[in-house]
C-alpha cells in the first residue's frame, strides 16, 4: 500500500455550505476501515467546526486555524501550535472598526476589504505575522505558520510521512498542504491555480469528488496516478534529465569490484533523503558508515544491532538508519536480514515507511534457496534498491521482482546478458563500451538500455575529504609500504602521507604494490572512493614504461580529489 493517510480540506471540499453530506460520511467511514488515516486541515476555529460538523470522531487529528491548532478527536484535546496574537494588535484592529472579526487562539480573522487595515496594523506594531487570503477571507498568522505546518505536526504524532499521504483540498490556503503531501488533488471547484498545481482532479465537485478519491484510493491506491514532481534525479542522457520513480521501483545496481557502485547509491540515497523518503540500507561489511549524510549507523564491528534499536530509530519517519552487520558474524548475515525482513514489513504495512529498503552485498544477502514467502515481503516494499558484484549469484525469485538494472564499470553488455539469461527479460544481445567512472548503463523494463553519467551528490563530503586527506584514519585503514620481501612497515596514515611516501620509496617496492593493485584496493575499500580507485586501477593495469611517470600520475590524480581543497589535519 502506497498511501496510509488522507488530508482533506473541509470549507467547498468535504463540504457544501458547511455541510457534509452522509454520502460523504459513509466514504469516510469507508476509508478509517482500510486502515488509512484521515487528518482535517481547516482553517475554522474549533468551536465553529464543532457547531457544523458533529463527525470529527471520523478523524485521527483534525488541524484547525488554519495550521494554528492541533486537535485529538480521540481525548477531546488540543494544543495551539504558536503563540496567542497579541493583544495590542487585536485592539488595533477594534479600534480602526474592523468587523467582522474573529479572535482565535493563534489565529485573527476578517474578511476584505479589511485587509489594508490588517497590513497597516502589523507594519505599525513591528509584528511578525503574515496574512493568509482565502476567498475573500483574510487570516492572520505567525510568520511560518499555515496548513503544511500543521499537516507536518498532525503527521509526525501519528508517525506517518507525508511521502505517504494524500492531500485534497480547493483554496488558496490549501496550496501548501497540498504540495507538501505526496499526491495532491484538486476536487473539481477547486481554483484553477490550485488544479495547475495538483497532481489530479476529482470528476466531481465538493464531497462528491472526496468521495470519489476516496473510492479509488480503496479500489487501486491511486494506481494510475505517478506524481511525477517526485522522481528521483539519478543522471543525465542523451535526452536530458533521467528521473526514478521513489515508489515501485525495484533497482539492482551492478558491475566490477571498485568500479562505483557505492557511488551510485549513495548518490540516490543523498536525494532520497532530501525528499523525504525515509530508507533503510543493510551494509554487512560496514562500507556506508561515512560519507550517508544524516542516517544514523547501527552496530559495528564489535557490536550487532538488535532489531528493536533499529526499529525504534524507524519510528521517526524522518530519520534514515544504515545497518552495520560487521558485529555478525558472516555466516549469520543472511540469516538476520531474512529474520529481520518480517519485523520490517509489518512496520511499513502499518505506517507507510520506510519507502526505501537498500540491500547492499545483496548476492550475500538474498542468496540462491532465499525464502519465497521473503521474497513476496520484498515487492511489498515501496521500493528496492540492491547492490551487488555478482548478479547472478542473487536468487532467481528476487531478480525476477527487478524492474530497472543499472550497471556500471567494465563490460557491462555481459552483466546485461547474464541478467537476461537468469531472468528471461528480452534484452538487447550487443556488445556496450566499458564505461568510464561517473557513467552508467540503465536498463527499465519495456524499455531499451540507455547510456547516462551520474549526476554527482549536490553536497561534497568535505568532512570525509579532510579526514581522509590530512587526518589519521588509524592502524587498521593505513596504507602500509612493505616491499615484496615484508622488509619495511610503513604506514602511510592518510592520503598526503601516502604522496611523500609513495614518492620516496624504492622503485621495487612501489612496483611490487602496483602490480598486485594495492593502491587501489586500498583507496576502494579503506577511503572509500570508488571512483578514484577506478582511475588509480586503469594506472595499475598500464603503467607505461616510467616508473616515475607512474607515480606522478598517481600522486595528481589523489591531489586533485583530496590534498589540494583539504584543509589542515586539525580542520573539521
Amino acid at each position: 500500500m502506497r498511501y496510509h493517510a488522507l488530508a482533506t480540506d473541509y470549507d467547498e471540499t468535504l463540504a457544501s455550505e458547511g455541510r457534509v453530506s452522509d454520502e460523504t460520511v459513509d466514504a469516510l467511514e469507508r476509508l478509517t476501515r482500510s486502515g488509512r488515516r484521515l487528518i482535517l486541515v481547516t482553517g475554522r476555529e474549533l468551536d465553529d467546526l464543532h457547531r457544523v460538523f458533529d463527525r470529527l470522531d471520523l478523524f485521527d487529528r483534525v488541524v484547525a486555524e488554519n495550521g494554528a491548532v492541533l486537535y485529538r478527536p480521540a481525548d477531546r484535546t488540543s494544543v495551539p501550535l504558536a503563540e496567542a496574537p497579541p493583544e495590542r494588535f487585536v485592539e488595533r484592529l477594534r479600534e480602526r472598526g474592523v468587523d467582522p472579526l474573529s479572535v482565535g487562539s493563534v489565529i485573527v480573522a476578517t474578511r476584505e476589504p479589511h485587509d489594508d487595515t490588517v497590513l497597516h496594523a502589523i507594519r505599525d506594531l513591528g509584528l511578525e505575522m503574515q496574512v493568509v487570503f482565502n476567498k475573500g477571507a483574510v487570516m492572520v498568522l505567525p510568520s511560518g505558520v499555515n496548513k503544511a505546518s500543521g499537516l507536518a505536526a498532525a503527521l509526525a504524532e501519528l508517525g506517518v510521512s507525508a511521502r505517504s499521504t494524500v492531500g485534497v483540498g480547493d483554496a488558496e490556503n490549501d496550496h501548501a498542504f497540498l504540495v507538501s503531501c505526496e499526491c495532491a488533488v484538486a476536487v473539481a471547484n477547486a481554483l484553477p491555480a490550485v488544479k495547475e498545481h495538483c497532481d489530479l482532479v476529482t470528476g466531481q465537485d465538493r464531497g462528491g469528488g472526496v468521495t470519489e478519491l476516496i473510492d479509488r484510493i480503496i479500489e487501486d491506491d491511486l494506481a494510475g496516478t505517478d506524481p511525477q514532481r517526485h522522481h528521483v534525479l539519478l543522471g543525465t542522457g542523451a535526452g536530458g534529465e533521467v528521473r526514478l520513480p521513489p515508489y515501485g521501483l525495484r533497482l539492482l545496481v551492478t558491475g566490477p569490484s571498485h568500479s562505483g557502485k557505492s557511488t551510485v547509491t549513495g548518490a540516490l540515497l543523498e536525494r532520497v533523503a532530501e525528499a523525504g523518503y525515509q530508507y533503510c540500507l543493510i551494509d554487512p561489511e560496514g562500507d556506508y558508515t561515512d560519507g550517508i549524510k544524516d542516517a544514523i549507523v547501527l552496530g559495528d564491528a564489535r557490536r550487532a544491532p538488535t532489531e528493536e534499536e533499529i526499529l525504534q530509530v524507524l519510528k521517526d519517519v524522518r530519520q534514515s538508519v544504515v545497518v552495520n552487520l560487521l558485529g555478525v558474524s558472516l555466516d549469520d548475515r543472511p540469516g538476520f536480514f531474512e529474520s529481520f525482513l518480517p519485523r520490517l514489513a509489518a512496520v511499513r504495512s502499518r505506517h507507510g515507511h520506510p519507502h526505501w529498503l537498500v540491500v547492499d552485498e545483496a548476492h550475500h544477502m538474498m542468496p540462491q534457496g532465499f525464502g519465497l514467502d521473503s521474497v513476496d515481503l520484498l515487492r511489498d516494499m515501496g521500493a528496492l534498491l540492491m547492490v551487488t558484484v555478482h548478479p547472478t549469484a542473487v536468487s532467481e525469485p528476487v531478480l525476477q521482482t527487478l524492474n530497472a538494472l543499472a550497471v556500471v564499470g567494465e563490460d557491462p553488455g555481459e552483466a546485461l546478458g547474464s541478467f537476461a539469461r537468469v531472468t528471461g527479460q528480452a534484452l538487447p544481445g550487443e556488445e556496450y563500451p566499458d564505461l568510464p567512472t561517473g557513467e552508467l548503463l540503465l536498463w527499465r523494463h519495456g524499455g531499451e538500455p540507455v547510456r547516462l553519467e551520474l549526476t554527482p551528490p549536490a553536497e561534497e563530503r568535505q568532512r570525509h575529504r579532510r579526514k581522509y586527506a590530512a587526518g589519521d584514519v588509524g592502524e587498521a585503514k593505513s596504507f602500509y609500504f612493505r616491499g615484496p620481501h615484508g622488509a619495511l612497515n610503513l604506514r602511510a596514515e592518510n592520503l598526503v602521507m601516502f604522496c611523500r611516501m609513495a614518492d620516496g620509496v624504492d622503485e621495487e617496492t612501489w612496483l611490487h604494490h602496483l602490480r598486485r593493485g594495492d593502491y587501489s584496493t586500498w583507496l576502494a575499500e579503506q577511503v572509500k572512493d570508488e571512483e578514484l580507485a577506478a582511475e588509480v586501477a586503469r594506472i595499475e593495469r598500464d603503467p607505461g614504461d616510467s616508473v616515475d611517470d607512474a607515480r606522478r600520475r598517481v600522486r595528481e590524480l589523489i591531489e586533485e580529489r583530496y590534498t589540494a581543497p583539504a584543509g589542515p589535519a586539525g580542520d573539521s
